[in-house]
């Protein structure tokens, strides 16, 4: 199995891993409370949107940024 190369930058790693947990716990905890189907969707929409932030934190690739060719400069240097 290929290992993604890293495109992230570890600052960005770590405020995508902060935000995504916020927003999954938010849409989470909004959740409980929702009335109608279409603030359902928006909050569920919400949980997907932070466990994607985390995940890509997580592992430093981002698909957009590769499909982009977009290489932060601090990484392009190191390579």
């Amino acid at each position: 199995m290929r290992r993604l190369p890293i495109n992230i930058t570890p600052a960005e790693r770590l405020a995508r891993v902060a935000v995504g947990l916020a927003g999954a716990i938010a849409g989470v905890w909004l959740l409980t409370s929702a009335n109608g189907l279409g603030l359902v969707i928006l909050e569920v929409l919400l949980v997907l949107a932070g466990l994607d932030l985390v995940v890509t934190g997580a592992l430093g690739h981002c698909p957009l940024y590769w499909r982009l060719g977009h290489v932060p400069r601090s990484l392009r240097e190191a390579r």
